[in-house]
C-alpha cells in the first residue's frame, strides 16, 4: 500500500489513480494529522509526502518517522516546490528515499516510486538470515517460521544469527560464551547449554539442526 499525503484534492486523487493503475494500492490523506494518526494503526510500503500542508508539514513529520524505531524504515518520498532547493536538501538529510519536484508527471511519480521500492527492498534482503521458512531479519531483529513470529530472548536470538552467519563451523561453550555474552562474562558453560535448549524447543524442527558436538560444543548443520 502506497500512502499519498497531499492537500490538493486533484493532485491527490491523480497521485492515487495512477499508482492503482500500475497495479500499487494506494490512499490519500489531505492533512499530517489523519496521516499519522493512521499510522499507529498501520503501516505503508511507501509514503509520498508533501511538503507543504496544513498542520504538521511534510518536513515535520519525516522528521517524526525517521526519529520513530516503528516507522523509521518506511521509505518516503518527499513532493517540493519548484525552487525549494533547502526543503530537497532537509529532506534528504532527515532520511528522505528521493524527491519529486512540482509539477511532475504521473509517470516520472510511479517510475520514482519503482525505483526505491526496488532499492529498499534489496537492501533488507541483507538483512535477512534465511532457511527455508525460517527467515532471521537483522533489522527488525525479528525471527519467524513462516507467518509465525518466534517470541526469542536477546542472547537465544545472538544465538541462532551467529549460527546462520556461520553454517557448519563448530564453536566451543567458551566461544559462545564470548560471543554472544562479553569476553568478560564469567558465568559457567552451562548457561550456553540452557540457552541452547531453549532455543532448540522454540525453534521446532530447525531446532534440530543445532548439533551437539561431542567434547567441542555445537554447530548449526547445514543440511
Amino acid at each position: 500500500m502506497i500512502w499519498c499525503v497531499e492537500d490538493d484534492p486533484s493532485i491527490r486523487d491523480i497521485e492515487v489513480y495512477a499508482l492503482e493503475s500500475s497495479g500499487f494500492p494506494a490512499r490519500g490523506f489531505e492533512n499530517g494529522d489523519d496521516f499519522w494518526e493512521a499510522l499507529q494503526s498501520a503501516q505503508p510500503e511507501l509514503v509520498i509526502l508533501d511538503v507543504m500542508l496544513p498542520g504538521q508539514d511534510g518536513v515535520t513529520l519525516l522528521g517524526k518517522m525517521k526519529s520513530h524505531k516503528a516507522f523509521s524504515q518506511i521509505p518516503v518520498i518527499m513532493a517540493t516546490a519548484k525552487g525549494g532547493e533547502f526543503d530537497k536538501i532537509q529532506s534528504l538529510d532527515l532520511g528522505a528515499d528521493d524527491y519529486l519536484v512540482k509539477p511532475f508527471g504521473v509517470m516520472e511519480m510511479v517510475s520514482r516510486v519503482k525505483a526505491v521500492l526496488r532499492r529498499c527492498r534489496k537492501q533488507e534482503e541483507k538483512h535477512l538470515l534465511t532457511l527455508g521458512e525460517l527467515v532471521l531479519n537483522q533489522q527488525a531483529h525479528t525471527v519467524s517460521i513462516g507467518e509465525e513470529r518466534l517470541p526469542l530472548t536477546f542472547k537465544e536470538y545472538e544465538l541462532l544469527r551467529l549460527f546462520l552467519q556461520n553454517p557448519g563451523v563448530a564453536f566451543t561453550r567458551e566461544q559462545l560464551l564470548s560471543s554472544v555474552w562479553d569476553a568478560d562474562y564469567l558465568g559457567e558453560t552451562r548457561t550456553v547449554d540452557m540457552h541452547i535448549r531453549t532455543l532448540r524447543q522454540k525453534l521446532g524442527d530447525y531446532g534440530k539442526r543445532i548439533e551437539t558436538v561431542r567434547n567441542v560444543g555445537y554447530r548449526w548443520e547445514m543440511s
